[in-house]
């Protein structure tokens, strides 16, 4: 299957691109700088905030050249003449003020371009979040794309994760950095809230997945790991493992601007994705319906295998340098 993964050199992106190839699917690596690529599959040249790119992109109709300069391989009829059978969709704008009006756009664009291209399937991964609940303005966003993206008529798979832990991934890094460099913390109350983290390979397990479940029109799954946390519990449990000392003490009046602010004095997370990322730590995330297990049946890791694989990664990086 030919699959276009916009987002393919993101943090998830990278990861899928490696995944997908090794599944034996044909890899169409979208990036705004294809020369510069050099991941697994073949870049093509696409922006989601510069809707004339995307056509192209989908379709395949690009004469040949212009994926990074390089002559593609012949276009076969199981593809339909190069256009993508299927397109996951692992873009977000948290560092940009106007992040939910520009998400809004590009996810339209794209649902629009997919469906003009014969796109067959659009995978999106959203967050999770009772919609009963009052949602934070990141995870509002987060549903709206997912309605957006079928603009076009191509349906919708949407798997909801929340916390996913992996290196080089912003929630995990405002973890692993808090404990780094706080062995006394002062914590807004946020940090009682519960969630259900995932690991990335897990993650990545699901999302190849996806490309095969059931298609009967837009459809989203809930995907987490075995255990519920409170976020205090998650960091504690990082201390431990990476043997550091760590104290938390709650602070009732630290508002979600206050913690932003302070998230961006001690992480390297800048201060407009921080306090998306606060905004959306009052709420909740946990997986209500587990439907998705029964169709891709795997244990996925408990959170201190996550955590150990993470800094395992980050260790290996660090000797490459």
């Amino acid at each position: 299957m030919r699959v276009l993964v916009a987002g393919a050199t993101g943090f998830v992106g990278r990861r899928l691109c490696r995944a997908l190839v090794d599944a034996g699917h044909e890899v169409v690596a979208m990036t705004r700088h294809p020369a510069d690529y050099s991941g697994p599959g073949v870049p093509v040249h696409g922006d989601v905030h510069a809707p004339d790119s995307l056509p192209g992109a989908l379709s395949g109709d690009d004469g040949r050249r212009g994926w990074s300069g390089a002559t593609l391989p012949p276009r076969s009829a199981t593809t339909g003449k190069g256009r993508a059978d299927a397109a996951y969709y692992l873009v977000h704008s948290l560092d940009a003020p106007d992040f939910a009006r520009r998400d809004a756009a590009a996810a339209q664009a794209f649902g629009e371009a997919a469906g003009e291209a014969g796109v067959r399937r659009i995978v999106y991964l959203g967050g999770l979040g009772d919609d009963a609940d009052a949602l934070s303005a990141h995870l509002r966003s987060r549903r709206a794309v997912e309605g957006l993206l079928g603009a076009g008529g191509v349906p919708v798979t949407t798997l909801r994760a929340g916390i996913i832990v992996g290196h080089g991934g912003i929630s995990w890094e405002l973890t692993r950095q808090l404990v780094q460099h706080l062995p006394v913390m002062v914590t807004p109350t946020w940090v009682r809230t519960r969630t259900q983290p995932i690991a990335i390979d897990d993650v990545v397990r699901y999302l190849v997945a996806a490309l095969t479940l059931p298609l009967q029109g837009p459809r989203a799954f809930e995907i987490g790991g075995p255990e519920v946390l409170q976020y205090v519990t998650m960091l504690r449990r990082v201390a431990t493992i990476e043997h550091r000392p760590l104290l938390v003490l709650p602070v009732p009046l630290l508002s979600p601007g206050l913690s932003s602010w302070w998230l961006a004095l001690v992480t390297d997370v800048d201060t407009a994705t921080g306090r998306a990322l606060v905004d959306s730590m009052t709420n909740e995330v946990v997986v209500r319906d587990d439907a998705i297990r029964a169709l891709v049946p795997f244990e996925p890791m408990s959170y201190d295998q996550a955590v150990r694989q993470a800094l395992r990664e980050r260790a290996q990086e660090g000797d490459r340098e």
